[in-house]
């Protein structure tokens, strides 16, 4: 089976994604520069918008912008899910900001 390029690429994101350490959040930008494609942040959203179909559990709520806004927080069951989720690990949320972005964000090695 040939593996399309948007498929390689989204593995590559959700390989980037489960590295993640609890209680940690990275970007959409760190994970497109760790990958090698360092322009293409917006389409790591669209990966991670299909996160749930991959056929390992990704954690997709460790993913957040620049800022550390929840914007990808509309792909989860409910609208409070992802900040359930990142405030189970130790991480404050208030108005769907990461209060403390700058210490808990994690900077992705380079992989490819």
């Amino acid at each position: 089976m040939i593996m399309s390029v948007d498929e390689n690429f989204f593995t590559r994101v959700y390989e980037v994604v489960k590295k993640i350490p609890s209680g940690r959040v990275t970007t959409y930008g760190a994970i497109a520069r760790a990958i090698g494609s360092p322009r293409a942040s917006r389409m790591v959203g669209w990966a991670m918008n299909k996160a749930f179909s991959y056929h390992e559990y990704v954690p997709a709520h460790r993913v957040v912008n620049r800022n550390g806004m929840l914007t990808g927080k509309h792909a989860f069951p409910n609208a409070n899910t992802m900040q359930e989720l990142l405030e189970m690990e130790g991480i404050t949320v208030v108005n769907d900001k990461v209060t403390n972005f700058e210490e808990v964000f994690w900077e992705p090695k380079s992989c490819w």
